[in-house]
């Protein structure tokens, strides 16, 4: 079955605490939308038209050289943003409930203060367009880190647990050239039950 874009888990208006309405509807129906219909065409017709997204971004190194960058890019913007709307809810913001994911943020960081100073000097620091991430390692740990474009720490076999993005089309339209505004924003939305479901899993 073709890759399809995911309906949004809440209203486009429900996360004007950070983001405005006509954000979310160009940045869910027209830049995802895009991605998936790149994607789809890309791999019409050939084996891999109906491999998951988490398949394809792993074994990039697999497919055909004419494959990967539209694989690459595309299938990365697929994955990235069917997450990225899970990590954000209109009950959102706040810190991590106490548990697992909250321990392990304080053993890795000192406290949840910091990590997001960490996740917004990530985000910020990324030149031109791509993301800030916190990452599990195999051994449960976390760390944070930025990739270019649409690449996920998926691509290089890490399980990335909370992702930002950091596209101008992400902020733009209320934040302009003001990303640190828009990351500092980001986290009245935050949505901690996804995140600990990506570090349980």
């Amino acid at each position: 079955m073709a890759h399809e874009v995911p309906a949004l888990p809440y209203d486009y208006a429900a996360l004007e605490a950070a983001i405005d309405e006509q954000t979310m509807r160009v940045h869910h129906d027209k830049h995802h939308q895009a991605y998936v219909d790149n994607l789809n065409a890309a791999l019409a017709g050939t084996e891999w038209a109906d491999t998951p997204i988490e398949e394809l971004l792993q074994s990039l190194d697999s497919l055909p050289e004419d494959k990967r960058t539209p694989v690459r890019n595309n299938g990365g913007g697929h994955y990235n943003h069917t997450l990225f709307w899970q990590w954000m809810s209109p009950d959102g913001g706040g810190d991590p409930p106490a548990g697992p994911l909250k321990d392990a943020i304080e053993q890795s960081f000192g406290d949840v203060a910091s990590l997001k100073a960490k996740l917004n000097d990530a985000g910020v620091k990324r030149f031109g367009s791509g993301w800030s991430w916190l990452v599990r390692g195999a051994d449960g740990s976390l760390s944070v880190e930025s990739t270019p474009n649409q690449d996920s720490p998926l691509m290089e076999g890490r399980t990335p647990i909370l992702g930002i993005d950091v596209w101008e089309h992400a902020y733009y339209l209320r934040y302009q050239n003001r990303r640190p505004d828009y990351l500092g924003a980001w986290w009245d939305v935050v949505n901690w039950d996804a995140v600990q479901q990506r570090f349980g899993s």
